[in-house]
């Protein structure tokens, strides 16, 4: 075939714009790899209009915090979460959530996973959920940590304290900026160490449920004290050993002997009660609390940390109405440490702070509400001996005194009477009550009857709280004032008259409830005495996602 200059040059260029074309194509092919190699690290995932076309569905009950991520796209409209290690820090932080008792499944975790796994072949919609999945997850996590999963007015009848207050939003700007979650995470994490320790503690219990089998109950029965032989003594022994608390020794015999009597006392300290090495029923109970029983009484202490106040002064009285326990505390140094009694099932203590105002000697016992229309009251009408009994006078609303056989007590007009009892060796309040006004009419109170203070369990009052050494308690508390040294209290008190006395220094009460906590690295727990840790796991349970 001839070939002619025109056909040569028409080839000759065909080739050139085939060869051009095989090269823009590797070139674009490249430059797509390069864009998805972008993309994983740093380019922006997702965009704005996909972001609010995904916010602007109806029926958006995918996500945890829904007003809160709209607020945040409005204002920050573009993706948050396009750096990889700024990404992949916070979707670790989020799978270790478990050591502080809650869930990566909660926050988005399968889906998370799923579209991580195949982030390179996400299509622009994908990604763009992927963004408000975790800037939901950086939400939800954060809400859980600074206020618990669980309404706390749920469990508790009377809980009066304030939920916690941060701004997530900013707060994430400034992890953004930092490059660091922990920025935002210290700043809504509790602080108190016993926090720390429990989730110290939880992990170690999380091994011991999985290790060991749920236990099977020890029987009731008879007192079995040291020396004595029971039938029940060899699973006592296998428990004790199970339990950590009784090392080389013959299970299979039936006495109590020196060993387990020790082994019994250390265990009745570690759990708040009289260690007395004697095996009664309330010992038996302990002795039945299995590790899935105290890994969820770890969980449960671990979520009412989370709604108690991150700051609780330099200065301030903390009083754990579980444990009857009642500490001063000054710049995190314990500086006393006193025994109490609080409210009865039926009269709780209730869960709230409040800044001491003022102490009162020789105090007058004015009978609260409650009290005075389910006892008083209903005992005059069986008995007009009654209020001589109780040492109780009636007062009419200007104050005046009233004599009680000229009252009819059958008239409704009896409920507004006040009903007080004077000064003396039989008032309740005993020489002293420390006041902190507040709506629940509870305070703290010397009391005539020193000996209840050495009984286990002491739910034995109104409602208020008795406290061991109250006198002692109200002379440190007016240390900064010379005039009410130790001398001249006691002079007021020896006059018999009521006698009140203006605190100067700052010192708030905060009445908790916690039943676990860590003493000497070595964990604690109390006895649930208001059923509240129960109430608490079945919460978190009803709500964790699978």
């Amino acid at each position: 075939m001839k070939i002619t200059r025109k056909s040569f040059l028409w080839g000759y260029a065909i080739c050139i714009l085939s060869f051009l074309a095989t090269t823009s194509c590797k070139n674009s092919a490249e430059s797509d790899n390069n864009v998805e190699d972008n993309y994983s690290e740093n380019a922006p995932l997702g965009s704005k209009n996909e972001i609010d076309k995904l916010l602007s569905q109806e029926n958006q009950v995918s996500f945890f915090q829904l007003d809160s991520i709209k607020k945040f796209y409005a204002v920050n409209p573009n993706p948050v979460w396009s750096d990889l290690q700024f990404r992949t820090s916070f979707i670790e932080v989020l799978k270790k959530t478990d050591l502080e008792g809650l869930s990566y499944s909660e926050y988005h975790g399968q889906d998370i996973d799923t579209l991580t796994a195949h982030i390179r072949e996400l299509n622009n919609k994908e990604r763009s959920r992927l963004d408000v999945l975790l800037t939901d997850a950086y939400f939800q996590y954060s809400n859980h940590l600074l206020n618990g999963k669980i309404e706390p007015r749920k469990i508790h009848e009377v809980f009066d304290i304030p939920r916690n207050e941060a701004s997530f939003t900013n707060l994430l700007k400034q992890s953004l900026e930092a490059n660091d979650f922990e920025v935002a995470f210290k700043k809504i994490r509790p602080t108190n160490p016993i926090y720390t320790q429990l989730i110290s503690a939880l992990k170690e219990f999380k091994e011991k449920k999985e290790e060991f089998e749920e236990f099977k109950d020890i029987e009731e029965g008879d007192l079995i004290k040291p020396g004595m032989q029971d039938g029940r003594m060899p699973k006592i022994k296998f428990r004790l050993m199970a339990l950590g608390y009784l090392k080389n020794i013959d299970p299979f015999t039936y006495d109590h002997s020196e060993a387990v009597q020790e082994a019994i006392k250390n265990l009745q300290l570690d759990n708040g009660l009289l260690a007395d090495g004697i095996v009664g029923n309330s010992t038996i109970a302990l002795l039945n609390i299995d590790y899935k029983d105290r890994y969820n009484q770890i969980l449960a202490n671990l979520e009412r940390w989370r709604w108690y106040p991150r700051d609780l002064g330099e200065h301030y009285i903390l009083v754990n109405i579980a444990n009857y326990q009642l500490e001063v505390l000054k710049n995190d140094e314990v500086v006393s440490s006193h025994k109490t009694m609080v409210g009865t099932d039926v009269r709780k203590t209730p869960i709230f702070s409040e800044e001491i105002k003022y102490i009162v000697f020789n105090p007058t016992w004015t009978i609260p509400p409650t009290i005075k229309s389910k006892d008083v009251i209903p005992g005059v009408r069986k008995n007009i001996d009654y209020l001589s009994k109780k040492h109780l006078n009636v007062y009419n609303a200007n104050g005046e005194r009233l004599d009680p056989s000229e009252i009819d007590w059958n008239n409704n007009r009896v409920n507004s009477y006040t009903y007080r009892q004077n000064p003396g060796g039989s008032n309740p309040l005993g020489v002293v009550k420390i006041i902190y006004p507040n709506k629940h009419l509870i305070y703290l109170h010397d009391t005539p009857s020193k000996s209840l203070f050495s009984r286990n369990s002491r739910a034995q009052s109104s409602g208020c709280i008795r406290v061991e050494a109250a006198l002692e308690l109200a002379q440190y508390l007016l240390e900064d004032q010379p005039e009410y040294i130790s001398e001249k209290i006691e002079e007021i008190i020896a006059t018999g008259k009521t006698t009140q006395v203006k605190m100067k220094q700052h010192v708030k009460v905060h009445h908790f409830y916690w039943t676990a906590w860590l003493e000497n690295g070595k964990p604690k727990f109390t006895e649930d005495i208001y059923k509240y840790d129960k109430k608490i796991i079945s919460e978190l349970l009803k709500d964790s996602k699978p």
